[in-house]
Formats: structure tokens, C-alpha cells, sequence
């Protein structure tokens, strides 16, 4: 009797193979990026103790990286969502401008108490995200439009839209390229790290027991899973399309909002910092899951608060990019690893 082996990709994987393959391929891309300092004249050691200990060794250090997470949630949530139906949302980035743009237009041009101001700052950037991303919404449930190109098209206009009025008609005069401060601020708890990150985890863990636990949050994971089998149960695939891309939408508008109200206090361009492209990449370590995507947004803080630590340190912004690739890289791979198994046959 002839044995043979081959690989065989599980639909899904277990959450303890899941991690271990994850640990394994960022401590793979860590040890590649010290050989490549160690080679370069660096002492990756030294670098790694610094990094760690100004991340995770003092107050200063969390915060900048409670900072990060508030941002980077939220539009990882964003791109998660989208994927529960099968559409992919590459508009995060723009939706963060619409967002913030809407946020601001009620800052600056509304008068009156935090307590009033804030709540429709918030919904103003719920709107904002929606709003842009309504087209491609249509155009993909009623025309069969590829929501890649819309979505993508979508983010230069918004990112040009906000550089004209804060360079044009609303630019403070004491700041060429920025409004004036808001005048409704979200409050800070920790340092600088203010309200928004305990909102932004509220959301996420909203969202994962709406889609959990509730009838609707089946239809969607089952028309995204299973059209055919979604349609012959009589699902309203096209309504649940239409929702959830709005719900994406307007997820990346509320970062866009927390963002200006709860760091910046300024529309400037900008203002992004590239959050919802990184929101991509959230999303897809996380695996589209929407608890998964406040522990991804974690380590994306981490790899980009390291970033900044080592080019103090020297390192040119090449290699920095180079590193935190590589680290991306290599565990989407170990994530798509952990699918797989070696099976044998018997002939």
C-alpha cells in the first residue's frame, strides 16, 4: 500500500494554531530585521531594549501608542465589516477625511457648550462617512460596480477636498495651512490619551455581538459566506449590502471625527497620517473579526510607535518602512499558514 502527503487548507483554523503561527512569523521577521541592522552596523539588541522600553517603560510611551489605537481601530473595524458581505471598503481613507470634514464643519460654524457641540460633531462624522461612501454603495448593490475602484477613486477627493477649505476658506490666518481650533475638545483621561479610545472599543465590541448575536448579523455573515445559500433562504442580500457598506462608511467617518476633536483640533490635510490604508492591513491580520481587530490594531500601534523610536535613533525612514513591511508580511503569511495541514493518502 503507497503512502503520498500533500497539503490540505482547512476553511478555517484553530484559535491556539491561529496565534502560535502568529508569534512565529513576527519572531521570524524580528530576527530577520536584526540581521539586516547587524548588518548594516547596527546593534539590534540595543535597538530592540530601546524600543521596548520606550513603548512599554514609561507613561509617554503608552500613551502615544493609546493614541494610535483610537484611529486604527476604527477603520480596521471599518474594512472588517465591509468583508463580513464580501465587499471590500478601500475608502477608509477618504471616509476618515468626510468624517472629519463634517466634524469640523460643525466645530467651527456651530456655537454653544461641549455638552451640545461634541454629540453633533459625532453624529456629523457618522454622516460624513456614510455620505461618502453612499455612491459606491449603490453603484456596487444596483449595477454591479466594483466597489475596489469607487472606494480608492473616492479617498483623492476627500483628501483634496479637505486641503482646499483648510488652505482656502477656512484657514485661520495665524495658520497657512490649517482651521482654527475647534472650540469643543473630546476631554483627555490618561495624559494625552482622551475619550475616544474607550469609544472606539465600545464600537468594536458592539459590532462583534451585533454580527454575533443578532438575526441580522447571520444574514451577513451568510450572504457574504454563501450568496447562493443566502439567496435561496430569501435573504435581502442587496439591503444587507446596502447597510453594512453604510455601516463601514460610517465607522471610518467616527475615526475621522475622534481623530480631529480628540488629538489634532484642527482640519488640516493630512490629518490621516495614511490611517484608513493601515485600517487595510488591521483588518486583514485581524482576519475581518471584530474583536480581532482591537488586538491587530495593538500591534500595528506598536510597529508604528516603534518606527518613530528607531528613527530617532538613526535609522533612515527607508528602513523603517522596510522593517515594519516585513513584519506585516511575514504574519499575513503565518496567518494563511495556519490554514493548512499535511494530510495522507493511502492508495
Amino acid at each position: 500500500m503507497a503512502t503520498t502527503w500533500r497539503l490540505q487548507r482547512l476553511p478555517s483554523a484553530s484559535a491556539s494554531i491561529a496565534l502560535t503561527a502568529r508569534i512565529l512569523a513576527i519572531l521570524l521577521a524580528l530576527a530577520l530585521a536584526g540581521i539586516i541592522l547587524a548588518v548594516s552596523g547596527a546593534n539590534p539588541i540595543e535597538l530592540g531594549l530601546e524600543v521596548i522600553d520606550a513603548s512599554f517603560g514609561s507613561s509617554f510611551g503608552l500613551q502615544d501608542l493609546g493614541v494610535l489605537l483610537v484611529p486604527l481601530i476604527l477603520t480596521g473595524l471599518s474594512v472588517a465589516v465591509g468583508q463580513q458581505i464580501g465587499a471590500w471598503n478601500i475608502g477608509a481613507e477618504g471616509q476618515f477625511y468626510a468624517g472629519a470634514f463634517g466634524a469640523a464643519a460643525v466645530g467651527l460654524f456651530l456655537h454653544g457648550p461641549p455638552v451640545v457641540i461634541l454629540p453633533l460633531m459625532f453624529s456629523a462624522g457618522l454622516v460624513g462617512g456614510a455620505v461618502w461612501i453612499l455612491i459606491p454603495t449603490l453603484a456596487r448593490a444596483y449595477a454591479n460596480v466594483n466597489e475596489l475602484i469607487t472606494t480608492l477613486l473616492l479617498n483623492f477627493v476627500a483628501i483634496l477636498l479637505v486641503y482646499y477649505v483648510s488652505t482656502g476658506p477656512w484657514r485661520d490666518r495665524t495658520a497657512n495651512s490649517a482651521t482654527a481650533r475647534l472650540s469643543a475638545e473630546i476631554p483627555e483621561f490618561w495624559g494625552t490619551v482622551h475619550w475616544g479610545l474607550p469609544v472606539a472599543i465600545v464600537v468594536a465590541l458592539s459590532v462583534a455581538g451585533l454580527l454575533a448575536f443578532s438575526r441580522w448579523g447571520y444574514e451577513v455573515r451568510l450572504a457574504g459566506s454563501n450568496p447562493s445559500a443566502a439567496h435561496y433562504a430569501g435573504i435581502p442580500a442587496r439591503r444587507h449590502l446596502v447597510t453594512v457598506m453604510l455601516l463601514s462608511g460610517a465607522i471610518a467617518g467616527l475615526a475621522g471625527m475622534l481623530e480631529l476633536a480628540g488629538t489634532v483640533h484642527r482640519l488640516q490635510g493630512g490629518i490621516s497620517n495614511n490611517y484608513g490604508y493601515l485600517g487595510i492591513m488591521v483588518a486583514v491580520l485581524a482576519r475581518n473579526s471584530a474583536i480581532g481587530v482591537i488586538f491587530s490594531a495593538a500591534l500595528m500601534a506598536f510597529i508604528l510607535n516603534s518606527g518613530i523610536i528607531l528613527q530617532t535613533q538613526g535609522l533612515t525612514t527607508s528602513a523603517v518602512l522596510a522593517i515594519t513591511g516585513l513584519i506585516l508580511f511575514l504574519t499575513a503569511i503565518g496567518d494563511e499558514l495556519a490554514h493548512y495541514r499535511i494530510a495522507r493518502d493511502k492508495a
